[in-house]
């Protein structure tokens, strides 16, 4: 997996994480089952796992070993994946905001030990990673409610209007808009909780 990973990233800045994929179409559902698999997931997603690691550790060198972890961990764990639970993008973040912890974990445990003293260990700045982790699991929950349900959610709920003008706008009754604002934000808490994205 390693081996492989180095002869994606040799090929030089037309294979850059991000490039388009060697495939005409993306494929109906993601998957890791072989190499080639991988190759077109790094190249989906290693660029935006790349800026996501550098912009919690600071570190190029640290970025690069966390996306090359990332896809290891992956790799490993691709019988894991459920892609009816969440799309590889998503997946492979989570692992992503693993082996970023685990990565500040190691560096703070050898700054302690060149300099001989306790200290303690280098905060991870989780509000940048954990905001865009959140946004994007909120994203696909949303998708996965209907039309109407999403509409007054976002609508409603995240862009602050009221029902009653949503629902003059749309020229249906106020109460009809209440109704697909509550069983809609029931249905995205029920979908986040299943997924384990909503924290107790």
């Amino acid at each position: 997996m390693g081996g492989l990973l180095r002869r994606v990233r040799r090929r030089g800045t037309a294979d850059a994480p991000g490039a388009k994929p060697p495939v005409a179409d993306a494929p109906a559902e993601e998957t890791l089952a072989g190499e080639a698999d991988v190759r077109i997931a790094y190249h989906r997603y290693g660029g935006e796992l790349y800026g996501f690691a550098l912009n919690a550790l600071g570190d190029h060198q640290l970025a690069e070993d966390v996306v090359q972890e990332t896809f290891i961990r992956a790799w490993r764990a691709a019988d894991g994946f459920d892609a009816a639970r969440a799309t590889l993008r998503t997946w492979l973040f989570a692992i992503a905001r693993n082996a970023v912890v685990d990565a500040v974990r190691r560096r703070s445990v050898r700054d302690r030990a060149d300099r001989r003293e306790q200290q303690e260990p280098e905060p991870v700045r989780t509000d940048v990673f954990d905001h865009l982790l959140t946004r994007i699991e909120l994203d696909e929950a949303l998708l996965r409610l209907s039309d109407e349900q999403r509409q007054a959610v976002v609508e409603v709920y995240f862009l602050g209007r009221t029902c009653a003008d949503l629902a003059a706008e749309l020229g249906i009754p106020a109460a009809t808009m209440r109704s697909r604002l509550y069983y809609g934000v029931r249905a995205l808490r029920s979908i986040l909780e299943e997924n384990g994205w909503l924290a107790p």
